[in-house]
């Protein structure tokens, strides 16, 4: 997949991809999400974004095997960035993020 990293977590936050306001922000909270992931045994070591220009096959050359990645960093940037103030669906994303975390690591490491 060729699409920016950066313009996909903010599509899936409801911002759109012009809207650069908040983009430091954003990729500070990408740039945590994608070390945890290394941490766990997913994608190259120390990658990080910069801007629009990093894609999903920068990070993992076939993501299509780890979608939940995508996912993944989507909540933790949401998290992050914009926490519900609801406590049931903040305990949900919470609950989904740990989940995926645990899912990628498995993956990961029967891939090695």
């Amino acid at each position: 997949m060729s699409e920016s990293i950066l313009v996909t977590i903010k599509k899936m936050l409801g911002l759109d991809s012009s809207y650069t306001v908040f983009d430091q922000d954003l990729i500070v909270f990408i740039n945590t999400a994608f070390m945890v992931l290394e941490q766990i045994g997913l994608g190259p070591n120390g990658f990080k974004i910069t801007g629009d220009a990093e894609t999903w096959s920068d990070f993992l050359t076939d993501i299509s095997k780890y979608e939940g990645a995508k996912t993944y960093v989507y909540i933790r940037t949401r998290l992050a960035f914009d926490p519900p103030a609801n406590a049931t669906l903040l305990k949900s994303l919470e609950d989904t993020y740990k989940e995926l975390e645990w899912r990628l690591n498995v993956k990961a490491e029967s891939t090695i």
